[in-house]
């Protein structure tokens, strides 16, 4: 790979360049598959990474050095837990992820998010309604609290909390790499709330709370109960993605509908339409840019080189989600275009676990702000990015009412 080539990733990678990286992930996508000085793999056409999302050659773990790969690709993370399953290989990761999934949704719990859309649209049109007379933050006072307080209901964290897990999970999630102390505060703070559901269960019997951590930490399905770390790590991965990246979906879908007034009308007009319009939001501009943490297993031959065995690989979802060879006129945003499969939820073993709440949730929440965004005038464009180039969108989305 040429030093221009890897200066683009490099560029995309820079904060200066969070508000519009997709000309420079145009470029990048000429060369699908390019390396960096540090020997990281970047793959970028839809095709390629597709590939990738589905090849068991692929692995997710943290693997420092595959020689000392345990058989179940279990390490530890950065904080001394077990890893969540987004961080797990089969048989592992998809022991824990049964055991996530039994309480949260189908088939052992099929109605859990669907249930939520009365208690959602309330939630959006409570928002909405107390928004102030001239102007609003529609990321501070909408597209953060709608999700944040969604996703402490379901898993029994206190919204009084939220102030203090914010902070943590802010830092963390600045750079590629997470950051140590932070993540360690966060998982001091759950595994305190994990303590307290086991606590529960030997003590005088009582009746089980209807959140996800006691679910969690009561359910004695085929694969057994998680052990107190594994309820840890699952928690902290269900509060950070849970609403981190509903966030900026919804901030991500408002700003489309403030540069692009037609599709709000078009809203109004046809309710219906929120379903493809979220969408084509998620392959415009995902709130996942990329994922970083992916190691060959083996050499992989992939678009005419070959990736080795040991190198890391980062995919570039953003950049697929706009490939010519995929979607005709990608940097057009038209939700009416035929439906094509996108990846804004990943694919694979690893395709979003809450993808059907935060479609929810971004659906519910565009259906509650379209008709306020009709006297909304945007008064920063571009507005300010959050830091971190893995989870991209607004930090704030300052609108002038009236």
């Amino acid at each position: 790979m040429t030093t221009a080539v890897a200066s683009v990733f490099n560029a995309v990678l820079d904060p200066v360049n969070r508000h519009d990286p997709y000309p420079l992930l145009t470029s990048l996508r000429r060369t699908p598959v390019t390396v960096t000085a540090d020997g990281t793999y970047v793959v970028s056409t839809f095709d390629a990474i597709a590939a990738l999302l589905h090849d068991p050659r692929v692995s997710s773990a943290d693997i420092s050095d595959l020689a000392e790969k345990s058989s179940s690709g279990a390490t530890s993370d950065l904080v001394g837990l077990p890893p969540s399953f987004l961080r797990l290989d089969p048989p592992a990761h998809d022991r824990l992820r049964r055991l996530a999934t039994r309480p949260f949704g189908p088939p052992h719990t099929p109605h859990r998010v669907a249930d939520l859309e009365p208690t959602l649209a309330s939630l959006a049109g409570s928002l909405v309604a107390a928004f102030p007379p001239s102007t609003v933050d529609l990321v501070d006072q909408f597209a953060y609290p709608l999700p944040v307080q969604v996703i402490c209901s379901l898993l029994g964290v206190p919204m009084a909390d939220e102030p203090r897990f914010r902070a943590w999970i802010d830092e963390a999630l600045i750079a590629v790499q997470p950051d140590r102390t932070a993540l360690a505060d966060l998982a001091q703070y759950l595994g305190d709330l994990v303590d307290q559901r086991l606590s529960a269960l030997s003590g005088p019997a009582t009746e089980p709370g209807d959140d996800l951590l006691t679910a969690l930490a009561t359910d004695s399905g085929p694969d057994g109960r998680m052990s107190r770390s594994e309820l840890v790590s699952t928690a902290m991965l269900l509060l950070i993605a849970g609403h981190e990246t509903t966030v900026n979906l919804i901030a991500n879908s408002a700003l489309v509908l403030l540069r692009q007034p037609v599709w709000r009308d078009r809203l109004l007009e046809e309710p219906e339409m929120v379903v493809p319009f979220v969408e084509e939001v998620l392959r415009y501009d995902p709130p996942v840019q990329m994922l970083p943490w992916r190691t060959a297993l083996d050499d992989i031959p992939l678009a005419g080189t070959t990736i080795p065995r040991g190198a890391s690989i980062t995919l570039l979802l953003a950049a697929g989600n706009r490939d010519p060879e995929q979607f005709p006129e990608p940097d057009r945003f038209a939700p009416d275009r035929r439906p094509a499969q996108h990846l804004g939820f990943g694919d694979g073993i690893h395709y979003c676990f809450g993808a059907p709440l935060a479609r929810l949730e971004a659906q519910v929440a565009i259906a509650a702000l379209a008709p306020v965004l009709t006297r909304a005038r945007l008064l920063e464009d571009p507005p300010e990015y959050r830091l971190s180039a893995v989870l991209r969108g607004p930090r704030h989305l300052r609108v002038a009412l009236g």
